[in-house]
């Protein structure tokens, strides 16, 4: 799987890079089919709290799965993102499993 990155109005450290590398791409535990995963990272607000935005967006084969998360730390945003992604990928297996 190939993992994307991109940030909008600041620079990611390599920390948090690391860290959503290693998040999304446990992903792929729930399916093998992910080509790859796009991460738009973004503040939207600068001056309050729960501004930090995450999506993510899994390119699978007939179809693309996409969370999209506000929450105070972009790691938080992440986790609910990967959250969110890990039941519709529960969901998409079950449905290539009926066809």
């Amino acid at each position: 799987m190939d993992i994307k990155i991109q940030t909008i109005h600041f620079e990611a450290t390599e920390k948090l890079q690391d860290y959503i590398q290693k998040r999304v791409a446990k992903l792929e535990r729930f399916s093998d089919s992910i080509k790859t995963a796009e991460v738009v990272l973004k503040v939207v607000k600068p001056e309050t709290a729960m501004n930090k935005e995450a999506s993510v967006r899994l390119v699978v084969p007939g179809n693309d799965l996409f969370s999209q998360k506000v929450a105070d730390t972009f790691e938080e945003a992440v986790d609910q993102c990967a959250d969110t992604l890990t039941r519709q990928l529960e969901k998409y297996k079950e449905k290539q499993r009926n066809r």
